[in-house]
């Protein structure tokens, strides 16, 4: 197989080139999971993201938008003593905060996952239209982001909302 050189670090890495990234997910649910995911990862590797990806199912009530949306502020306590997950508050209370906004958007009959789909280019193989050398984005990830940020989600800006538009194969930039 013809991986990127990200997905050759390491074995983590190739598992997850060839059996997930860049593949549909489409449920409210898994496309939550990633939106916490690549909140989380943002100043980290993704190795460290997944290499710790269990544990952050089970903190997180297996990404159960409504389980973490009822979670209070002792639950982010006890998170924030699990070292089995990125122990940042603002990352923890992100994921509280986006659960809210998935069940904001179930609420108001908007699908999470159609509506971060709808953002598909016409072309999903063109690259990114940021300058090289500066981190992957597109005029979709933007309006993505601007979206997701007016529906109340947090930790959603363009070069992440990119980089979920590649993980959940909305972009496909497979090697």
């Amino acid at each position: 197989m013809n991986r990127p050189d990200w997905a050759e670090a390491n074995d983590l890495m190739r598992h997850y080139y060839d059996t997930e990234w860049g593949f549909p997910v489409t449920s409210p649910a898994g496309v939550y999971e990633r939106i916490v995911l690549e909140g989380f990862q943002s100043g980290l590797s993704w190795a460290t993201i997944l290499r710790k990806r269990p544990a952050f199912r089970t903190a997180f009530a297996g990404f159960d938008p409504d389980a973490v949306a009822r979670f209070t502020e002792d639950d982010v306590e006890r998170l924030l003593g699990d070292p089995g997950i990125v122990r940042n508050r603002r990352k923890i209370e992100m994921a509280v905060t986006n659960a809210k906004a998935t069940i904001g958007l179930r609420d108001a009959g908007i699908d999470l996952g159609e509506l971060v789909w709808s953002f598909r280019p016409a072309d999903p193989t063109a690259g990114s239209d940021a300058a090289p050398g500066q981190p992957s984005q597109s005029a979709e990830s933007r309006d993505l982001a601007r979206t997701l940020r007016k529906a109340g989600f947090v930790y959603v800006g363009p070069v992440t909302a990119y980089a979920l538009m590649e993980a959940i194969g909305i972009l496909e930039h497979r090697a």
